[in-house]
């Protein structure tokens, strides 16, 4: 095969990053074990719960419940199933602001259920009022992000689970990509904060897992069953997972990451992380660009289409917002002279579009 992977010295878009050493080693170990199959691998099976319980300490649940998923996509799909199959109503409905991951759209598609988008306020986080105006005897779910994929923004969580119980539904908390950096700031948003009833949390983003390795955490073994189905010719009677055969590299990879890092490195790494965002906005902004206050390692900024082009073509790997934003996302692997090197280039092009056109006429 002649073709490599993508090099990680210009990715500034991804919420995916390098492994960590000690998480690429246990995936290599642990990939052809299969956790859909307890019986026959009982090692990636125990090695499972150990990583329950090391998300569930992560996120304030005190006790353990969850299985890892392939990613946050599964896992929101799995929440909103859940939430469907525990609601009284024939024609259920979520709401969640439009700030939301589009998984929740396929989890519509697949699970027949109503999506309710409601607007963001001027801060990027879900409009109190427009959800307690959404919400009805049919809404079977609540969903909040901690950590939105566009602006880093924490919604008001325990003011959303608040609503949520009003009309006795559910309130899931998509903390896919900030659930690693959440526990060293001073948002409210895990299950010690507020009525979470499930979480979607990726170690394969800030958690410096191996791809793939998600979290769904629920806060009773209870809703997990709602998920169940019969297996009749494996030796476990059950399987609550939406995938049956699933690698042990991503189980294994989480625990060996959050083994190695948790606190204490997931802490230095937010510090840093958080740092370069904040240096990366004020370059930014010294250079005329308006740009979002990054309050996470995530910083969105209204430069230019031709500009942003412009960059792509010199090789960086950035995205951009809905409404066209450039968007750079401050992973573990994004250094401080990546992103001096990145400023660079735009300074370059800036100096180029200023020179005058001379006409030979």
């Amino acid at each position: 095969m002649q073709i490599e992977p993508q090099a990680f010295d210009r990715v500034l878009s991804s919420m995916c990053t390098e492994p960590h050493p000690a998480a690429r080693d246990a995936a290599e170990r642990f990939l052809a074990t299969n956790p859909g199959d307890p019986g026959t691998y009982p090692n990636v099976s125990a090695l499972e719960d150990d990583a329950i319980a090391l998300l569930s300490g992560i996120a304030g649940l005190d006790e353990p419940a969850g299985y890892v998923t392939s990613g946050g996509t599964e896992a929101n799909i799995q929440a909103v199933r859940i939430a469907r199959d525990r609601a009284e109503s024939r024609s259920p409905n979520v709401v969640m602001p439009e700030s939301g991951h589009f998984s929740f759209q396929k989890a519509a598609d697949l699970l027949g259920i109503e999506l309710r988008l409601v607007p963001t306020d001027e801060r990027h986080r879900a409009d109190l009022e427009a959800v307690r105006a959404s919400v009805d005897d049919d809404t079977a779910l609540v969903v909040g992000v901690a950590g939105t994929t566009e602006y880093g923004r924490v919604d008001p969580i325990p003011e959303l689970g608040e609503i949520a119980n009003s009309v006795d539904a559910l309130l899931h908390v998509d903390a896919a990509w900030g659930g690693f950096v959440l526990p060293f700031t001073d948002y409210e948003w895990n299950f010690g904060h507020a009525a979470v009833d499930t979480m979607t949390i990726d170690p394969h983003k800030m958690g410096q897992a191996a791809v793939p390795a998600g979290g769904l955490l629920a806060r009773s073994p209870d809703l997990l069953d709602e998920l169940a189905v019969d297996t009749p010719y494996l030796e476990s009677t059950s399987q609550a997972t939406l995938t049956g055969t699933r690698s042990g590299a991503g189980v294994a990879s989480a625990v060996a990451a959050m083994e190695e890092l948790w606190p204490g490195g997931y802490r230095r790494q937010y510090a840093r992380s958080q740092n370069n965002a904040e240096w990366l906005a004020d370059a930014l902004e010294k250079r005329g660009y308006r740009v979002a206050d990054p309050t996470l390692p995530l910083v969105a900024a209204d430069v230019p289409r031709s500009t942003f082009d412009a960059l792509r073509a010199k090789g960086w790997r950035i995205s951009r917002t809905a409404t066209g934003e450039l968007r750079v996302v401050c992973m573990p692997h994004v250094t401080r002279e990546m992103l001096a090197s990145f400023i660079g280039d735009l300074d370059r092009l800036e100096v180029r579009a200023s020179v005058p056109v001379v006409s030979d006429d």
